[in-house]
């Protein structure tokens, strides 16, 4: 007898058939949950199951207490897990302990979920309380704080936060779970931690993918959006899960539209076929570089389209009166598509928007660079594709309201969005760089190096990056070496004193930038090159980009030009001088010193007469004139005195020159 009462089970001990027993008859059972299963498993594999029965009401109890506590977790958590559990560490639970808790904590949620139920109130907002004017936490999210601070200070699993937050939500109707969606968005910084992320980053995924599984892609767009930024959040960049890596496109996405012409209709119905017939391609832009006639298709119906649009351009006074951010506030994901509406449609800019914005997509992904050849699109392709694309910038640039800035902030996500497309073709490599550790080669083995076509990384996809390198070369957008004119334009303003820059913001400071303007200005404008050394930086800006009042600052004055002249062509006298004194006998070289200062003075004195000449044909000098001319000639005596010193000196050199060489034949 004994032997038929456990018959088809191995010898065990009478709490195992009693709980294989259990679990047999809710397998049975098909609208028990499976969890309850995999309870009932972890109790057996810890604890007698009946003893795990009798005990779990009194620990739920302690659980209970516990929310109803006032005061931070932090102060009871821990105690209150040593009472129920008493594990063998003081601060951190086995394995099999952590099963047990994690078990009474979801069977009392599950009664703090059905409690908040049969009282009509929201899941998040149960058990909440006003005392002296300030309002009490639920008990929810008082538990859920619990064992948030229970994971974060490792004292129990991780995951067991994550697991609540996936059966809170699944126990709870979509109007509860936008209220538990905010607390878990209230929490991103705590469950994002390395030691919580960790261990929790799939059920999370799982609870956010079920949650836009049950939620309306077209009447709950908003809460779906937060789902998709917290996701983004809490998983880094270089996260593989989030990336469409092969780029399938979800063709399933289909708009459909009237096929045959309705009675009474006020418009061409063949344009409003052709019109939604572009959706088709929208909606799988991969087939048009697969099948020409599907290309040619597309782009006589675009053109029909874009003529249209030309045809019935948009007034400032209608973008006017369709206000875009209230229209923003009742966001739909789809227009409707009733050939009775397609009238009011071309007249809203915002539907004309987003019709372009689809083209300038669609040829975006055509030009994309890095596909294969067989993916390229042919060169006729490439210039439909160019002619297409100007005129769709032309008419979002005549689109009220702002059609200008709207294009432009379009065209720079656009170009960002090349930087992604490169990174998932790379394979999606992480954006997070460890430090190179120094590794000691073995004597005689030798690392091999990755080879690449044009010598490194860098250079060979800079060599892929156009498709036909000769043109990249020529295209106009391409980074040139900027006009001289242009370069120094900032600089100019910076000397203006009417512009009122202060001086710490000059273009002066900025090492790099005089730098780059001193190589331009030697290849450029080599007058400019050669102020710098007297008048510095400033001295190199042209002096047309420079207002009246300091381009005199820095203007060449005639008479500097002849006094530098003639400086130079003493020193070149005496250095020839220098020269030619050994084969020049020392009465020649006296004879030639003093012919030279006598041809000096010679000029000086023409000099002299011609001004005072001009002084007495005008008349009274002006004060302008007097303090121009007093200038004028302080300049040239200075300059006379610097030529007479300098002939002076070559003549003393010469004499004592020659007088060491007569001594020497003496």
């Amino acid at each position: 007898m004994g032997q038929a009462g456990t018959i088809g089970y191995p010898r065990c001990s009478t709490s195992t058939v009693l709980s294989n027993g259990i679990l047999s008859l809710v397998s049975a059972i098909p609208s028990v949950d499976s969890r309850l299963e995999h309870s009932l498993l972890s109790f057996k594999s810890t604890k007698p199951l009946f003893f795990a029965f009798k005990s779990s009401s009194i620990n739920m109890e302690v659980f209970k207490r516990a929310i109803l506590q006032p005061g931070p977790p932090q102060a009871f958590a821990l105690q209150t897990v040593q009472e129920v559990i008493k594990p063998q560490k003081q601060t951190k639970l086995a394995q099999d302990e952590n099963q047990l808790l994690e078990n009474i904590l979801r069977t009392l949620l599950q009664e703090l979920v059905s409690s908040a139920v049969q009282s009509g109130e929201q899941v998040m907002q149960y058990g909440q309380s006003i005392d002296d004017g300030e309002t009490s936490q639920g008990h929810i999210p008082r538990l859920l704080d619990i064992v948030l601070y229970l994971c974060e200070r490792e004292h129990v699993e991780g995951g067991m936060i994550f697991q609540l937050l996936e059966d809170l939500t699944e126990m709870s109707t979509m109007r509860n779970c936008k209220d538990i969606f905010g607390y878990i968005e209230s929490k991103q910084d705590i469950l994002g931690k390395q030691e919580l992320f960790a261990r929790g980053k799939l059920v999370m995924l799982r609870t956010c993918n079920q949650l836009l599984r049950r939620l309306s892609k077209a009447n709950d767009v908003v809460f779906c959006g937060r789902i998709l930024m917290f996701l983004a959040h809490f998983f880094p960049l270089s996260e593989r899960s989030a990336v469409n890596i092969k780029g399938v496109f979800n063709t399933s996405n289909e708009t459909k539209y009237e096929k045959d012409p309705p009675d009474g209709i006020s418009i061409d119905f063949n344009f409003y076929k052709t019109f939604w017939s572009l959706q088709e391609h929208f909606c799988n832009p991969a087939s048009l570089t697969l099948a020409s006639a599907k290309w040619q298709k597309f782009t006589s119906s675009l053109m029909i389209v874009l003529n249209t649009f030309e045809a019935q351009p948009l007034s400032d006074e209608e973008g006017d009166a369709n206000n875009l951010e209230e229209e923003s506030a009742n966001f739909s994901i789809k227009y409707l598509t009733s050939s009775k509406l397609m009238g009011l449609e071309l007249k809203d800019p915002s539907f004309r928007r987003h019709v372009l914005v689809q083209c300038l997509i669609l040829f975006d992904y055509l030009k994309a660079p890095g596909k294969n050849e067989k993916d390229l699109p042919s060169e006729s392709m490439k210039e439909e594709i160019k002619s297409c694309e100007e005129r769709v910038k032309k008419l979002l640039e005549m689109t009220p309201p702002k059609g200008k800035d709207f294009l432009r902030k379009i065209d720079h996500i656009l170009e960002r969005e090349k930087n992604w497309v490169w990174w998932k073709r790379d394979g999606c490599p992480p954006f997070e760089k460890q430090p190179l550790e120094k590794k000691t080669v073995q004597d005689g083995a030798k690392k091999r190096r990755q080879k690449w076509r044009l010598g490194n990384r860098e250079l060979s996809q800079l060599w892929k990056w156009a498709d036909q390198n000769p043109n990249a070369l020529t295209d106009p957008q391409r980074v040139r070496t900027p006009h001289i004119m242009e370069y120094w334009k900032p600089l100019a303003e910076d000397m203006d004193a009417s512009a009122g820059i202060e001086a710490e913001y000059h273009h002066k400071n900025s090492r790099v930038y005089c730098w780059k303007g001193l190589r331009f200005s030697a290849r450029q404008d080599l007058d400019g090159f050669s102020r710098f050394t007297d008048h510095g930086i400033e001295g190199v800006v042209p002096l047309e980009l420079l207002p009246p009042d300091v381009r005199s600052k820095y203007q060449a004055k005639p008479n500097d030009k002849s006094k530098r002249a003639k400086k130079d062509e003493s020193k070149g006298a005496a250095a020839q001088a220098e020269e030619n004194q050994i084969a020049t006998p020392a009465s020649e070289v006296d004879g030639e010193g003093i012919r030279a200062d006598l041809e000096a003075s010679a000029a000086q004195m023409d000099v002299d007469a011609t001004a005072t000449g001009n002084i007495s044909q005008g008349g009274t000098p002006t004060p302008d004139e007097h303090q121009k001319q007093s200038s004028d000639t302080d300049g040239q005596e200075a300059g006379q005195l610097e030529a007479d010193a300098e002939v002076e000196a070559g003549m003393i050199d010469g004499e004592t020159d020659a007088e060491v060489d007569l001594d020497a034949v003496g």
